[in-house]
């Protein structure tokens, strides 16, 4: 990892150079665009040796193998062989390899650029089941941008550079372990840095993720299982689960499912998976509104509703956003059991109810939102009590404040379970224990085993954590808010009377001590002036009979 942080700084500080007067989030899209066109076709290289799509010959390359044989009226067939295989294929005259000769030796023509990503979503068609995991990954990056450049030649130099510094970075540590992916994740993670509160729609912080990824892991049972991020931006909380599954076989066979609003955030995502060996079979992402556009559910023959279930589900939603809340969605499955919408101009709590919706009977659920949650009143009061009614909260956990890019705003993570055995809630105040950073605070790796090591253990904590009987919320009219549950108070130290005095003593005898030298330097500046001297001792006096009055 530490090698790969050293290769992600020089590429920071690389690009920063090159993007001249271009904002960092915009550039982002070609410089992540360019890394993995790069991914896809070496990944392609290899996959078509492995498979014995081509002979290579000795001291032949792999690229020049591949342009001599797929090559005239063959082509096509090796296209879709290798199509069917990986769910793309990149034509021979578009590989990275035959791109970056031609920018080395100076015969890269501006139009080759918008001819490779031409090239390469016309082949998608290739393979019906992978097009939809494919089609658009490129959209964003947009070869006209005139702040590329003024000309068609400016931007194909833009984009030269671009191929020259994302050519020359080192995937490999020095064990030989493919870093590509962490490399991307510490991309994303600057270019979140340096986009302020755009950062909140494509990156959760990595501490932050691996609670989430912790709380839902444990206990996994299912040997094939499946995580849901409904909210997914750049998919680093997806792969932050994946990270977390102990069982090496069940990591393997991980389903990845994710739905995404924002379709720049969507590419990204679907990037992000792939360079982290994620094969398209294995991940189904969709670039739509969850709270308009259901995740695509069965239907039997009698119209009954089965909604596909995850085994984990987990999320960052954006916080108290505005969502069209119209009568017609009472009738909503997600809903409707809860007896009310949340407002129009608050969506947190129907964020939290697609996700549950959408839970196995023995699944578990993380999610993030903002402390409203735990006591606001009126409709989210009635789905907050719905919730405890039915036992389905686990565990509510405080974060400290400033944790994320695009909030300063102290956050919770809601614990939830379908089939909870035990009838109690847990409570744990985190919100004190961080690392104060530049711009951001950090959960360091202690606070986070504190805060799984106390969920695992559920007992209570003096000051940090409190078992709650359903009895204690009732009494606290289903508010949740965790100082009504866990006493942080730290008491003043007591008062010391006598102390206190004799200090205010010896302060008084230090105040006379330099009022009385005061005036014997006065008194010997007097004497040398006979002129003032009158005028000094009526000053004097007034002085002495001052701090006779104060004495």
């Amino acid at each position: 990892m530490n090698k790969a942080k050293e290769v992600t700084s020089k590429l920071w500080e690389m690009a920063n150079r090159l993007r001249s007067n271009m904002d960092a989030s915009e550039y982002r899209n070609y410089i992540l665009g360019f890394m993995f066109y790069r991914y896809l076709s070496e990944h392609q290289e290899k996959n078509i040796v492995e498979k014995k799509v081509i002979d290579v010959n000795e001291g032949q390359s792999v690229n020049e193998a591949y342009k001599e044989q797929a090559s005239g009226d063959d082509l096509n067939d090796y296209l879709e062989e290798i199509a069917f295989s990986l769910g793309y294929a990149i034509a021979p005259q578009y590989t990275w390899a035959t791109i970056v000769d031609k920018v080395n030796n100076n015969t890269i023509a501006p139009s080759d650029y918008q001819d490779m990503l031409d090239s390469f979503n016309r082949n998608l068609n290739l393979n019906r089941n992978s097009r939809v995991d494919f089609h658009g990954i490129f959209d964003d990056m947009n070869l006209s941008n005139s702040r590329l450049g003024n000309s068609t030649a400016a931007r194909a130099k833009a984009l030269t550079d671009i191929v020259n510094l994302v050519d020359q970075i080192e995937y490999k540590d020095e064990n030989g372990h493919d870093i590509l992916g962490d490399i991307y994740t510490y991309l994303i993670k600057e270019f979140a840095s340096n986009s302020g509160k755009k950062a909140g729609e494509f990156y959760t912080p990595h501490e932050v993720s691996e609670v989430l990824a912790k709380l839902v892991t444990q206990n996994l049972k299912s040997e094939n299982p499946e995580v849901y991020d409904f909210a997914c931006g750049s998919g680093s909380l997806l792969l932050t689960v994946k990270d977390q599954i102990q069982d090496k076989e069940a990591q393997k066979k991980l389903k990845y499912a994710g739905q995404e609003l924002n379709t720049t955030t969507y590419n990204l995502a679907r990037m992000n998976l792939m360079m982290h060996d994620v094969r398209y079979q294995n991940m189904t992402l969709k670039n739509a509104d969850t709270l308009e556009m259901d995740w695509p559910d069965g239907v039997d023959e009698h119209g009954v509703d089965h909604p596909h279930s995850f085994d984990m589900v987990v999320a960052n939603p954006p916080y108290s956003a505005r969502w069209d809340n119209n009568d017609n969605k009472l009738k909503d499955p997600r809903f409707k059991e809860y007896g009310a919408l949340a407002p129009k101009t608050k969506a947190d709590y129907a964020f939290l109810l697609h996700g549950l919706y959408h839970l196995k009977q023995d699944g578990t659920m993380a999610i993030v939102l903002p402390h409203g949650v735990l006591f606001r009143g009126a409709k989210e009061g009635k789905i907050r009590q719905a919730l405890l009614e039915k036992n389905q909260i686990d565990a509510i956990i405080g974060l400290p404040a400033n944790l994320f890019y695009s909030t300063g705003i102290p956050t919770v993570v809601l614990v939830l379970k379908k089939n909870k055995q035990n009838k109690d809630l847990l409570f744990i105040d985190a919100s004190k224990d961080f690392e104060k950073g530049k711009n951001q605070n950090v959960l360091r790796t202690e606070d986070i085993d504190k805060i799984i090591n106390t969920y695992k253990e559920r007992k209570n904590v003096d000051k940090y954590a409190h078992v709650a009987t359903i009895d204690e919320v009732k009494e606290n009219d289903y508010n949740l808010n965790i100082p009504r549950y866990v006493d942080t108070f730290e008491p003043e130290p007591p008062v010391d009377l006598g102390k206190l005095t004799k200090k205010m003593e010896e302060t008084q005898q230090e105040i006379e001590k330099t009022q009385s030298e005061l005036l014997g330097m006065m008194k010997e500046l007097t004497s040398k002036d006979e002129k003032t001297q009158n005028d000094l001792n009526d000053f004097i006096k007034m002085l002495e009979n001052e701090v006779k009055r104060n004495g």
